[in-house]
């Protein structure tokens, strides 16, 4: 008998509750792994287009060609060029409108940037709080599948007037299998989590330092229509 096929056979074995326990780690753990895969794929182009964009920000070349670029494909920009456009859209507006009050310009495209930042970074903690939370509950809903499928084992056990080993060693194995599923879904999707804050934290530092940078220059393009 191979290893799959008396797992499978544990399962069918075990109490319809225990069953129900392992139904729910089973989804969890291929939901979680779905959002791993989503996410990782999200988080390195995300990285990788932060470092393209920036690339051309330094480049040297005027920043309303830049700008009118992005423009053209504005429902399709996320990261540092949602940042810009974002920034860059209510510079022009507020400028326009107020180029004797730089002070009211920056505020307001300042506000702008701080806005566009918050939104790209919530965009990339998507799905984040559900792999915390795969993490932390996943052993103690194993642990509870196990409890139970002990208890149930034992109270069978208690009907014979002989035990054995043989006896009680099948129950006792099934409901072992809940916590090691427990595990299996939790184990994965911590390390994940761990690895995509990080992540997201510093495409944040990213986002925010070039915030500040842009804010810095578009400062003084204000102050230099001031005079």
């Amino acid at each position: 008998m191979t290893a799959d096929i008396s797992m499978f056979d544990l399962f069918l074995q075990a109490s319809l509750l225990v069953k129900l326990v392992m139904l729910i780690l089973l989804g969890m753990s291929i939901a979680s792994w779905a959002m791993i895969i989503s996410r990782s794929k999200v988080l390195s182009q995300a990285q990788k287009n932060a470092e393209k964009f920036e690339d051309k920000f330094w480049s040297g070349n005027d920043l309303s060609i830049l700008y009118q670029d992005i423009k053209k494909r504005k429902d399709s920009i996320e990261g540092v060029e949602e940042i810009f456009y974002s920034g860059f859209t209510e510079f022009a507006r507020l400028h326009k409108l107020h180029a004797a009050s730089p002070d009211y310009v920056m505020e307001g495209t300042g506000r702008s940037m701080r806005v566009a930042v918050s939104r790209e970074v919530d965009e990339l903690e998507t799905h984040l709080p559900f792999l915390a939370t795969v993490g932390s509950i996943s052993p103690y809903i194993g642990l509870f599948g196990t409890v139970w499928g002990i208890m149930h084992a034992f109270i069978a056990l208690g009907e014979v007037k002989q035990a054995t080993l043989a006896m009680v060693a099948p129950g006792i194995a099934e409901a072992l299998v809940a916590t090691a599923m427990g595990l299996f879904a939790a184990i994965p999707a911590v390390m994940a989590y761990n690895r995509f804050s990080s992540k997201v934290s510093k495409l944040e530092h990213t986002y925010a330092t070039f915030s500040e940078e842009f804010y810095s220059i578009l400062h003084r393009q204000a102050m230099a229509g001031k005079e």
